[in-house]
């Protein structure tokens, strides 16, 4: 197998416009693994984690960028306010996978299982792609992400980075596995809190084909804060079983398999409990006032 080891990304988008075939990797914590047990033998390799231009972010007017070359390490080291997204990037492997993983590699994968994709989910984010001489296009989440492991992205294409739009709440990433750490989720949920908008939002990884918005269970939570004159006041109490029937609806939405992981029943149980969980996490944050409700720009 041939390694294509661009210093740039100019030189990058152009050695994978003159070969599609090439598989782009930073990390490697996932190729590498296809590799070593067989699975895949792709004639030709683009080493990416070079370049610079993918190992930044930033914020701007009320806009986060990430570039698809920020490893998880850094992500919380430099990134703490972002509490979903610093959880998530804590829960990924261990600290060596955390040092070389990258969310252009959870993206690229496009393993139902990938831990930060949830979040991109909740956050409504778009995926950054770009071609050689071609200029940039971005594509929604559930547009980029299309099936086990299958992306939108075409093959002379690179993905550049993710972006969204700050809410100010609250929000979290909690998910299930085997053991408590370097492991596999059966279930994950990342929950945000869009206090401007009075939304909820909630995405569930491991629990279908690709990562799975609730959007009955969001309404129906937005509906009851509102009712209970909760977006104005966090200190006003919901209705009695808001967080049961808000479980209930976000375990509807999934749609899992029995696999070696975990049965279909159980990945369903594990939504209902985690999303009662975070949403009463981010209640509980709101009462904390400036500190709980979440990153700025």
């Amino acid at each position: 197998m041939d390694i294509l080891l661009p210093r740039t990304l100019d030189e990058a988008l152009g050695l994978k416009s003159d070969h599609p075939e090439a598989v782009p990797f930073a990390g490697g914590t996932d190729l590498m693994v296809e590799l070593n047990l067989g699975r895949r033998l792709p004639p030709m390799a683009l080493d990416i984690h070079r370049l610079p231009e993918l190992r930044q972010w930033h914020c701007r007017d009320g806009e986060l960028f990430l570039g698809a070359g920020m490893t998880y390490s850094r992500i919380i080291r430099e990134l703490p306010g972002f509490t979903a997204l610093a959880q998530a990037s804590r829960s990924v492997g261990s600290p060596q996978i955390r040092n070389r993983g990258t969310i252009g590699g959870n993206l690229g994968t496009a393993s139902p299982a990938g831990d930060a994709l949830p979040v991109l989910a909740a956050c409504d984010a778009e995926v950054v792609l770009a071609r050689d001489g071609g200029g940039t296009r971005a594509l929604p989440w559930h547009r980029f992400l299309i099936g086990p492991k299958k992306t939108a992205i075409e093959p002379d294409e690179l993905i550049l980075g993710a972006r969204w739009r700050i809410a100010r709440g609250p929000g979290s990433f909690s998910k299930v596995g085997r053991r408590n750490a370097m492991v596999i989720a059966i279930a994950s949920l990342c929950l945000v809190l869009d206090e401007d908008r009075h939304a909820v939002r909630v995405a569930l990884g491991s629990v279908g084909p690709t990562v799975l918005r609730a959007p009955e269970a969001e309404s129906f939570a937005a509906g009851a804060l509102a009712e209970a004159g909760a977006w104005d006041d966090p200190a006003a109490p919901l209705s009695p079983g808001v967080l049961e029937a808000f479980g209930e609806r976000v375990a509807a939405s999934a749609k899992p398999i029995d696999d070696i992981r975990g049965t279909a029943a159980y990945r369903r149980h594990a939504c209902e409990v985690l999303a009662r969980r975070a949403l009463r996490w981010a209640l509980e944050d709101r009462l904390s006032g400036p500190a709980g409700r979440g990153a700025r720009c």
